[in-house]
């Protein structure tokens, strides 16, 4: 933890400066190993809003760590897809969600969040997401390096709110999720990955393929980045479909998203983070902008 303190203190000119400094093999692992520890407890609040930045992030908490994520948000939706026809049919939803992970080893991480709702007349816990995260495989060299991480997880609804309605929480869903992930990172902070699955849910609610690109910069004074989310839903029904009465939970959801995210730290061990983002279209989807705020600290 001490290398933590120290290297967060380092302003940008002695950062460049010790990134850019010629290495021997050994200092140039200990150089990625001081930058990671530096930057890890600021870029999980890429977990915010549930998936909305994809399952998993492409770092991991070092054996020991916690790192624990407060996040508020507001989503102002002036339009909403039935089936894939745009409608004026409006919604605002409030959001408050805590989500931490830790590192059970250095490549080995399990995190879990959980998020509070309100929309409309309807307010309560929504859906529990646990996830267990793996480092399958790294290639570091000198400048850079490539990983790749696998994951599986499980989500499932908290509280019994009711489906039937443009304004429910959720579907209800129980969902295995499988993730794997593409990690690329340049030794000055320059990332990039991109990572897919495959979401099986039971019992009605239509299962969905996920795909998420994401670039930016991760270093010891800040961390920004944007992103793309894609969500594709095999079948399901269609809102204002038949046959009717609808049954909500076989809905057909999917989406295309872009957004970004901006994290400065307050102090060594806590920082604060701005979120916002855009759902562009889909399928059974509200059309608008979404702001996320959050508070992160390193225990």
């Amino acid at each position: 933890m001490l290398d933590v303190l120290q290297s967060v203190k380092l302003n940008s000119c002695k950062l460049s400066k010790f990134l850019k400094a010629p290495q021997t093999k050994t200092k140039t692992l200990g150089m990625w190993k001081h930058l990671i520890k530096a930057i890890c407890f600021i870029i999980f609040c890429n977990s915010y809003n549930g998936f909305a930045q994809g399952a998993i992030s492409g770092f991991y908490n070092e054996k020991g760590n916690t790192t624990l994520v407060v996040g508020a948000g507001f989503e102002d939706s002036k339009n909403y897809f039935i089936g894939r026809e745009k409608s004026d049919l409006s919604r605002n939803l409030y959001s408050v969600s805590v989500f931490g992970i830790y590192g059970i080893n250095n490549r080995l991480n399990v995190q879990a969040s959980l998020p509070y709702l309100v929309s409309d007349d309807q307010s309560g816990l929504q859906d529990a997401q646990l996830f267990l995260k793996y480092l399958a495989f790294t290639k570091q060299r000198a400048t850079d390096k490539f990983e790749f991480s696998i994951a599986t997880g499980f989500s499932f609804n908290v509280s019994n709110y009711d489906v039937g309605g443009l304004n429910d929480l959720g579907q209800r869903a129980k969902i295995l999720e499988t993730r794997a992930l593409l990690h690329y990172q340049k030794k000055s902070g320059w990332f990039a990955n991109v990572q897919t699955g495959f979401s099986f849910k039971f019992e009605e609610v239509p299962n969905s393929f996920p795909f998420n690109v994401k670039f930016g910069k991760a270093s010891a004074k800040s961390y920004f980045d944007f992103w793309y989310d894609f969500q594709y839903a095999f079948g399901g029904i269609d809102y204002r479909g038949t046959p009717a009465p609808q049954n909500f939970r076989e809905l057909g959801v999917g989406f295309h998203k872009i957004g970004g995210t901006y994290h400065f730290p307050l102090s060594s061990k806590s920082g604060i983070y701005i979120a916002p983002s855009y759902t562009i279209s889909g399928r059974n989807v509200f059309q608008g902008f979404a702001y996320h705020v959050g508070w992160t600290y390193q225990l």
